[in-house]
């Protein structure tokens, strides 16, 4: 029987045909089968989960094992060369590439892109709220702390905000996502890009809270009132969240959909290293937080069998796997990105 296995905020689920169920105890293997160990981002785990089961259902003796545990821990396992493919939203630094060219080489490859979201526990607040740059970088900074504040109410004309607190919930976990959005704060803030910075992790001010994944950040808004965080699209939406209209550089409130999000892809041009960030997109109807998504391969392989198991898992990935992007809130890739994928993907080799 195959298997996709998630390991997320501290419990491990096993996703068999897609029903979870307790895992105690390890599935039997067919004899036979050839198991492709991953591990790493949480913003594209939904995904992930379709595409290894739809390969599994075609493919009955590949056994697809993915633990969900954030881009850094999976680029750790990476660097470590504890797994056969890490995934992360952050791609890897120039010192993580001279890492790994010192040992087996590493071949970074687009997969999907995404739109980072700004959710919201919808009560109470109305369901077009407009975020200006300013005013989203000063709710992260702590500088605006009530729902009820002169500049929020002055971009929402109209509407009556409660006075009550803003709850800030962020990640705890080196993440991908993380690096997304402070990547872009970076770009329009100044005074984030003094003080805080980019990175995996973050050290966050005390009104901050903070939990483990992508899911863990929807949940945590979902039970509460007056909470706002960052999350990948497709996750909020299913969870039900508000996710806020956000000022882009031309200075239009843009409503995150998978629409605006091509927005933004289609004006960055990949490069032929194939990794690049979009911190503060040009075009007017672009979205402004918006990461691809990379899987991290090896150059070398070992083992010939799960190689070519693994390079035929991320062909179909890069193929039909691109029709289900969408219906899960996230972006398919333009074809010249799938084309110079691809390509990349037949300069892995075994010894």
């Amino acid at each position: 029987m195959g298997k996709f296995q998630v390991n997320m905020i501290g419990v491990m689920f096993l996703f068999t045909f897609g029903i979870a169920v307790g895992c105690s105890k390890k599935v039997e293997e067919p004899a036979g089968s050839i198991t492709i160990k991953g591990a790493g981002s949480t913003f594209v785990a939904p995904l992930f989960r379709k595409w290894f089961e739809e390969y599994h259902k075609q493919h009955p003796n590949v056994v697809v094992d993915y633990d969900v545990v954030g881009s850094g821990e999976g680029t750790k396992l990476f660097l470590e060369d504890k797994v056969d493919f890490g995934a992360s939203d952050a791609a890897l630094t120039d010192e993580e590439i001279a890492i790994a060219s010192a040992k087996r080489g590493a071949v970074l490859i687009p997969v999907t892109a995404g739109s980072i979201v700004l959710a919201y526990s919808p009560e109470g607040l109305p369901a077009q709220l407009k975020l200006s740059r300013s005013v989203y970088a000063d709710i992260f900074l702590g500088k605006i702390t009530h729902w009820n504040d002169d500049r929020i109410a002055a971009i929402n004309p109209g509407i009556t905000f409660p006075d009550r607190d803003i709850q800030v919930v962020a990640r705890n976990d080196s993440s991908g996502t993380t690096f997304a959005l402070t990547n872009h704060l970076s770009a329009v803030s100044e005074e984030w890009r003094k003080n805080r910075g980019v990175g995996k992790t973050m050290g966050w001010p005390n009104h901050v809270s903070r939990v483990n994944g992508n899911e863990g950040v929807a949940g945590q808004i979902s039970l509460g009132v007056g909470m706002i965080g960052y999350v990948e699209y497709g996750t909020a939406k299913r969870a039900g969240l508000g996710m806020a209209w956000l000022e882009n550089k031309a200075g239009n409130y843009i409503k995150p959909t998978g629409t605006s999000g091509l927005e933004t892809l289609l004006q960055t041009k990949m490069p032929t290293n194939l990794v690049v960030f979009m911190p503060d997109p040009d075009g007017k109807d672009s979205y402004p937080i918006v990461t691809y998504s990379w899987l991290l391969l090896y150059e070398i392989y070992d083992d010939p069998k799960k190689l070519d198991a693994l390079k035929d898992m991320v062909r179909s990935c890069l193929d039909d796997g691109q029709q289900e992007s969408e219906s899960l809130g996230y972006i398919r890739l333009a074809p010249s990105v799938v084309s110079v994928a691809t390509h990349a993907l037949g300069s892995i080799s075994n010894r």
